[in-house]
């Protein structure tokens, strides 16, 4: 390979603006679909289309097609059993967040992820419940369904018992979420995920982390904490715990203290041996087992007081119809519900698809979460989603597609209708501890927060923004704020980007921020301004006013001022006291004449200055006569950089128009770089007159200036028409 100091490549071609470059290079004619074209072709059904159709509504088609039961059967056999116990374990701790019976976190490990095998597109992510989710309907049910005092006047309420309403609540709303994600999948409103950032992603996960780990102590101390939701619910709640602390079931916290540590440290094995392990040692199923016969040995709930688990029937309870008065009192939550549990479904999902190659399509996945949580809500089952560590578990034991999670649904399934019993003396402590252990990885992501503000400062404000609004205000309108801030930050950018103004690399054609390098050549009498951005109505201003901190004036100012010069100038000499001699117009008078309120007009001082009947040119960077002062102008051509512009709109339209006072004081404009469907819409809107032409568009910065130097050569003549190009 060639060291960069000796590439070399030479460019020989004609200068070209815009308009020659169409006349020597035709166009190819693309005729643009109307509305109703792409209306009929939506509309339109072939069997091909059908098929197409069938594929992605059903992707366990594809799939099942290359399907090699000999390759791929024992790897899923083996992740769905590991899955499943996970699942389990998993299912009972969640919904405890969800402040519901504990067996209906079961629910959510089997229902879902049967509708989710024929739906699905990811092949690994495990679908049930997760911890996020689960928070966030606990919140909801807490609040319509508080530990003390009476619940929400509702109908469907009259006759249940407090966990039953609880358990209606649960379901509804996550019926409630699937109509949601169900309906924006058949719009094709996947995209709405590109929405919510990787920051203000972490920044809402670490703060329902921080909600989740407060929400647990109550299990992890063995107290008994009343619900709270809204605002500042989490400083009520860690009130109520400091002021019984003393109260501590040592049992409880011992047992806690103890499962933390040993997961952590076996899972801390895990990774660093993850390459020798067959699968990862399943630490929390072993955990659960030793703890359950150690609670069943020593009687930990009637002699020491424990809360276990408790009875687990041993069979489905029937489905409920979900109750519309709640689908009223819960759809503001059930929204951003629905929005978290697939951004963090279709993220993890995206991972996967990315290391084993295959395509995730977001509508579909929108659709076949949203059919997952109407048939689990019918169920009672949470609101469903993938947690991390049940996908990671899924992904790293060798599951291959949806059958492992099918299979880890099956053992659930004998968990429910078999087994069961055997959990019944498990503390809750453990499936808090549990809990808190998983968080490990939402809590760590605060240590991003000092490398965005070294690197980003703006990302770093939406991470902290929405974090603490998250804590604070509750994890919906912590959502809400977040999104906000993340809005600001897009608006922030575009409507103040960073423009600059261009010089050349001496030798080259390439130019670069005049700031930036110390080998630079600034043309003189040529200004060259980069606009970094779309141009709208929000930054169309700040365009206009750097523009002209750029060039060192206000155009329209020293035309006003010009307009008055040559009105004044004209008066004078028909009242004779300006006579024309060999050197100018000389002044009879020293005194200045005063201005007329007819001559300072601002509608006539705005138009071109008009030098009829003037016997001479002004010059207008020398002395006038008659104490008559105008700024001079100490540029000929102004250059604007358009190659990072995508858009115009209308009021930027309008605020383009504005060059033509640059015009009208003798300052020629130039824009290069300017894509042509800009240039198109600046024909279609009639922006071309008789003094902003087509002619003023060139292709390249260097095609302008070589344009500019036949018009005004330079006094050092430094870029030549045939000119070399140097590239690395």
């Amino acid at each position: 390979m060639l060291r960069p100091s000796t590439q070399r490549y030479s460019v020989t071609r004609p200068l070209y603006s815009e308009d020659t470059f169409e006349d020597e290079h035709a166009k190819v004619y693309r005729k643009h679909k109307r509305l109703l074209d792409h209306f009929i072709q939506y509309f339109t059904c072939t069997s091909e289309r059908a098929k197409n159709a069938a594929v992605s509504l059903l992707p366990i088609i594809g799939w099942m097609k290359i399907y090699s039961i000999k390759d791929w059967l024992l790897n899923d056999i083996v992740s769905g059993v590991s899955t499943g116990l996970v699942a389990v374990l998993q299912g009972l701790a969640f919904s405890l967040l969800a402040s519901i019976s504990t067996w209906y976190g079961l629910y959510a490990a089997f229902f879902p992820v049967i509708m989710y095998f024929f739906l699905g597109t990811s092949r690994h992510i495990s679908v049930g419940s997760f911890p996020i989710l689960s928070l966030m309907v606990g919140a909801v049910v807490t609040r319509l369904v508080p530990d003390e005092g009476p619940p929400a006047n509702i109908t469907a309420f009259e006759g249940l018992t407090k966990d039953e309403q609880r358990i209606l609540v649960s379901a509804s709303l996550t019926f409630l979420v699937g109509l949601f994600q169900l309906g924006m999948g058949l719009l094709q409103v996947g995209f709405i995920v590109m929405y919510l950032s990787d920051t203000l992603i972490s920044g809402f996960t670490t703060a329902a982390a921080v909600h989740i780990l407060v929400s647990q102590l109550k299990f992890v101390l063995g107290l008994t904490v009343p619900g709270f939701s809204g605002p500042l619910s989490i400083i009520y709640t860690l009130e109520s715990v400091f002021t019984q602390i003393t109260s501590t079931n040592i049992h409880d916290l011992v047992t806690s203290i103890v499962v933390m540590v040993t997961v952590l440290g076996v899972k801390e094995i895990n990774d660093r041996f993850k390459s020798k392990l067959p699968v990862p040692i399943p630490i929390e199923v072993i955990m659960t087992v030793i703890a359950c016969g150690v609670s069943y040995a020593f009687n930990f709930s009637e002699n020491h007081g424990v809360d276990v688990v408790g009875k687990i029937p041993n069979t489905f309870e029937s489905p409920i119809a979900p109750s519309l008065q709640l689908f009223q009192m819960t759809a503001v939550e059930a929204f951003p519900i629905a929005i978290v549990g697939f951004a963090v479904a279709f993220a993890v999902a995206k991972v996967y698809s990315v290391k084993h190659d295959y395509i995730i399509d977001g509508n579909q996945e929108l659709i076949a979460f949203g059919a997952s949580n109407i048939f689990g809500g019918a169920f009672k089952s949470l609101a469903a989603s993938t947690a991390l560590s049940r996908s990671a578990v899924q992904e790293s034991t060798g599951g291959k597609t949806q059958i492992a999670g099918l299979l880890s649904a099956i053992i659930v399934l004998v968990v429910i209708l078999g087994i069961g019993f055997l959990l019944e003396p498990l503390p809750k402590s453990l499936l808090g501890a549990v809990v808190i252990v998983n968080l490990k990885g939402m809590l760590m992501q605060v240590v991003t927060v000092p490398y965005l503000w070294k690197k980003d400062r703006p990302d770093c404000i939406v991470w902290v923004g929405t974090c603490l609004a998250a804590i604070f205000l509750g994890l919906d309108l912590g959502l809400a704020v977040g999104l906000g801030l993340e809005l600001l930050t897009v608006v922030f950018r575009a409507q103040f980007p960073r423009c600059c103004v261009l010089a050349n690399i001496s030798g080259t054609d390439i130019y670069r921020d005049r700031k930036d390098y110390v080998n630079i050549y600034e043309p003189e009498g040529v200004k060259i301004f980069r606009i970094p951005s779309p141009i709208f109505f929000a930054n169309i201003d700040f365009f206009r006013d750097k523009l002209k901190d750029a060039v060192g004036f206000n155009p329209l100012r020293i035309l006003r001022k010009r307009n008055k010069a040559v009105k004044k100038i004209k008066k004078m000499i028909k009242k004779g006291e300006l006579t024309l001699t060999s050197n100018g117009l000389q002044a009879t008078c020293s005194m200045p004449i005063e201005e007329s309120e007819e001559e300072s007009n601002m509608e006539d001082l705005d138009k071109p200055t008009d030098y009829s009947d003037l016997p001479i040119q002004v010059n207008w960077n020398t002395e006038l006569p008659a104490n008559i002062r105008v700024p001079p102008v100490n540029i000929h051509s102004l250059i604007l950089d358009f190659s990072a512009v995508s858009f115009l709109d209308i009021s930027a339209l309008k605020g383009l128009k504005a060059l033509k006072e640059f015009l009208r004081v003798n300052v020629d404009v130039y824009i290069v770089g300017c894509d042509p469907y800009i240039i198109e819409k600046l024909r279609n809107c009639k922006f071309f007159d008789d003094e902003i032409k087509t002619s003023i568009f060139f292709l390249t910065i260097h095609d302008a200036m070589l344009f500019i130097h036949e018009s005004h050569p330079p006094n050092t003549v430094i870029i030549k028409h045939s000119y070399k190009k140097k590239t690395g």
